[in-house]
């Protein structure tokens, strides 16, 4: 399953909508991905599974590219 993360880049800085950033990670639960994630230094807002039409809608953007993480 492919995740969303909404995230700012430093883990002490205060959520802005306009300096939000997104990548996508693939994992099997918000868990893993949080995990996935830890060793970076991300603020994460939010974490949400796409699927169905909102993976296609997503796939049609050319930046969009899945995060490859062990």
């Amino acid at each position: 399953m492919i995740f969303k993360v909404y995230f700012q880049e430093l883990i002490k800085e205060v959520p802005v909508r306009e300096n939000t950033k997104t990548v996508y990670v693939e994992g099997d639960s918000e868990r893993e991905v949080r995990t996935k994630l830890a060793d970076r230094p991300y603020n994460i807002e939010f974490v949400t599974a796409v699927t169905g039409d909102f993976l296609e809608y997503e796939q049609q953007n050319p930046d969009f590219k899945v995060l490859e993480i062990e």
